[in-house]
């Protein structure tokens, strides 16, 4: 099984005849390329033409973040799996408003289902009213949905949705130590956006790196505008897995004190994340992903990371006419 690499240490990534080294002060590391998917560079990592050319050749996207662990960027090597007509068919569905809305309406229903399902786990287990609350009123922003006639609108929408989805993590968590007030980005202002932003940032990758093993473009998307920023559509794709993934992991790192208080400190940049504090939510993120579930239409167990990648196989299925888009919903 294919997995990601991720690199802490400061160093040297190059080229060894058919294998990645990565060398570090005190060692070396010799790393096949047949089963690495991406790589993820957190570190002061060094590397030269040659082994651009040689991640290119195997088909290796590699992120970069920088030392807070905030996303800085992206090696997309060429496509492999070129196809003119998808393309064309992806600026088609994004120029013709009423395909684009049937798209990005069907990212925003698998964005609020899936909040509303983590919200209804906790509920089934603390029995909060507050989280009942709250889920009534997503679901009345889920009612709206097809009365939007633009993307705006939809982004909108889900904006106001999820902003009523991030009161319920002060409920959930119930920490002194990670309350939630408000969500901050730029900077994060406390743990817990810190630990969102950082969640996402890596799911983004994530949806990324699956979206290149398909035909489709990445840069066009359907709900996030395709503008002068390189990707929207694994933006598109990262909403439905948002609760399902990333805050599942929060919310599980934070109650089970796997997190804590000195996980993070203070920069310029607001709150962070300590290198050991990535190291354990990258863990989890890991397990996370390759944690299997029955598919029931498939009739066998497939991988989170599988899911994310079915999912964009989903979109380009449905730009071909070949069936209709349908989001990921979480069964448990």
């Amino acid at each position: 099984m294919s997995r990601t690499l991720y690199l802490f240490s400061n160093g040297t990534l190059k080229r060894k005849d058919n294998t990645l080294c990565v060398i570090t002060e005190d060692k070396k590391h010799y790393l096949p390329v047949n089963n690495i998917n991406d790589i993820l560079i957190f570190g002061e990592i060094q590397l030269n033409k040659r082994t651009l050319e040689f991640l290119t050749q195997n088909h290796i996207p590699v992120h970069f973040f920088n030392r807070h662990g905030f996303y800085i960027g992206t090696y997309y090597p060429r496509e492999f799996l070129n196809s003119g007509f998808v393309i064309l068919k992806q600026a088609e569905h994004y120029i013709d408003n009423i395909k684009r809305l049937v798209l990005a309406s069907q990212f925003v229903k698998g964005a609020l289902t899936n909040m509303l399902k983590v919200i209804h786990y906790y509920l089934n287990r603390t029995a909060i009213a507050q989280l009942h609350e709250i889920g009534s009123k997503i679901e009345d922003y889920y009612s709206k949905i097809e009365t939007c006639s633009s993307p705006e609108e939809l982004m909108a929408l889900e904006g106001n949705a999820r902003e009523q989805y991030y009161k319920t993590f002060d409920y959930i968590i119930n920490n002194p130590n990670f309350s939630f007030e408000k969500r901050t980005r730029r900077p994060p202002q406390n743990r817990l956006n810190a630990l969102i932003s950082f969640g996402n940032s890596l799911l983004y990758t994530i949806c990324l790196s699956e979206i290149y093993k398909t035909h489709l473009d990445p840069r066009i998307g359907f709900l996030h505008t395709t503008n002068f920023r390189r990707f929207s559509l694994n933006l598109d794709i990262a909403e439905i897995f948002k609760p399902i993934i990333v805050d599942r992991i929060i919310f599980s790192l934070v109650n089970k004190k796997m997190l804590k208080a000195n996980h993070f400190m203070e920069s310029i940049n607001g709150l962070v994340l300590t290198d050991k504090g990535k190291r354990i939510f990258l863990s989890a993120l890991e397990e996370r992903l390759n944690t299997t579930i029955h598919h029931r239409k498939l009739g066998r167990n497939v991988s989170y990371r599988t899911l994310i990648r079915m999912e964009a196989y989903k979109v380009e299925k449905h730009l071909l006419g070949e069936e209709t888009y349908q989001p990921f919903v979480s069964r448990w």
